[in-house]
């Protein structure tokens, strides 16, 4: 029985069958089908209004096609349903991919950095959510827990959930590493093994969706906003990443090199902070994660690397087997489009490659002890403070416009821009308090 044939037979008995994929902005979307027409729909598509999606097409123009993947295909059993999960690609016409489909740039990225370098990679990305109490946010009543990094019952309210998430992932076949409580009150994190980034893309949709949805049924709203609180630690999603040749072999490590980093490791990385700059819009792509990169909170400030440090941009971890040495990226944050995230993540270290940087020396310190040196309003030591700084650096990126294709590129700023005039543009109880009495 080939894979088709087995989906269809897998499909039979379940509950409800839905397509997902990412909106530009990287927002989740869903779209129930009949699963009886799936050979009709891996063959040919499923017709939907593109121009209803953010970043995707215009009005005049706006019929695209969805094609459900089958390699894709999870079978995801919640309380309430069985669900068959397919993500999906886009098409302007059959047989014409879509300009503006994330997932084809992070494909794009792989398949030159195989046809160039021989090279593929895995990635695992770190989880954090927060489980919050009801739809409606206040400061006070908010909070599902007070309980701290490592906490354990009854303190971390959200032990139960974790492990329904886990449970859940574990039937489609889904390995984790760890669970925990994070620093911040309510909020947790997952870490699943490494994957190719393709397919760690996907399970994030899978992971995203999974963990909404059992949220729920415990009474809870989980958010992967990037900060919902003042002067607590954000929501972020590291990304852990290694690099292997033809066959097999880790590429970042040289035995022969200072602490076991490859000169490739080092051009790798030095593209990464070449570059952290101009695509800071994809790592962290709304105005709230700007409030994120603050001092002392574990969010990067500084364009740098260093060993096992917590307080830099990108962090090489301790490995007990060094020959399974990786990098870590720790400026983004689960609010952006996972695929441009793993796509530039990726395209930033290959550019390094190819224009033989280096990444100069590590961090020794933490990077928060410079914070007070941070005077200037515009200083390219430092990550952007905000989405108009990252918006005008990404303005004058042409490396950007090269990794995301001039469609999203373009799309994609226009998305940004709007979110920035809207944000800057709105006047908050804030400045009612602050200015009303003037």
């Amino acid at each position: 029985m080939d894979s088709m044939a087995r989906v269809k037979e897998k499909l039979k008995v379940l509950d409800s069958t839905k397509i997902f994929f990412t909106d530009l902005n990287g927002r989740l979307m869903g779209l129930p089908v009949n699963p009886e027409n799936i050979e009709g729909w891996v063959a040919k598509g499923v017709g939907f209004d593109g121009s209803s999606i953010a970043g995707y097409a215009t009005v005049e123009n706006s019929d695209r096609l969805l094609f459900p993947d089958p390699e894709s295909f999870y079978v995801v059993e919640f309380e309430d349903e069985k669900l068959g999960f397919f993500i999906g690609h886009i098409h302007n016409e059959e047989g014409k991919r879509a300009k503006a489909d994330p997932r084809a740039v992070l494909e794009r990225v792989m398949g030159e950095a195989a046809s160039e370098y021989g090279a593929s990679f895995l990635i695992g990305p770190e989880h954090e959510f927060f489980l919050l109490n009801g739809n409606e946010f206040s400061e006070k009543a908010v909070h599902s827990d007070k309980a701290g990094y490592f906490h354990a019952m009854p303190h971390d309210k959200g032990d139960l959930v974790r492990k329904k998430i886990i449970g859940i992932l574990k039937k489609c076949g889904i390995k984790f590493e760890k669970a925990h409580h994070e620093v911040t009150p309510s909020q947790h994190e997952i870490n699943l093994e490494c994957l190719p980034p393709l397919e760690a893309a996907d399970r994030t949709l899978l992971f995203t969706y999974v963990t909404q949805k059992v949220a729920v049924e415990f009474g809870y709203r989980a958010t992967f906003m990037p900060k919902p609180f003042d002067n607590f630690n954000r929501n972020a999603f590291h990304l852990h990443l290694s690099m292997q040749d033809s066959h097999g072999k880790n590429m970042f490590y040289d035995p022969s090199a200072e602490n076991h980093l490859s000169s490739m490791a080092r051009q790798f990385i030095g593209g990464i902070l070449k570059y952290a700059r101009e695509t800071s819009i994809i790592m962290a792509s709304t105005f709230n994660s700007y409030k994120a990169y603050v001092a002392e909170r574990e969010a990067p400030i500084v364009r740098g690397w260093g060993f096992r440090n917590r307080s830099s941009m990108v962090r090489v971890p301790y490995s007990s087997d060094p020959e399974t040495i990786r990098i870590e990226l720790r400026n983004p944050d689960p609010a952006g489009n996972v695929y441009l995230q793993l796509a530039t993540f990726i395209a930033m270290g290959l550019q390094g490659l190819k224009e033989k940087l280096d990444c100069a020396r590590p961090d020794i310190r933490s990077t928060y002890r410079n914070k007070n040196k941070h005077t200037r309003i515009w200083d390219k030591r430092f990550l952007p403070k905000s989405l108009f700084e990252a918006l005008v650096e990404a303005e004058r990126s042409k490396f950007l416009k090269k990794t995301l294709g001039e469609r999203i590129y373009e799309n994609y700023m226009t998305l940004k821009t709007e979110d920035w005039e809207e944000h800057r543009t709105h006047i908050t109880p804030r400045e009612h308090r602050k200015y009303l009495s003037i």
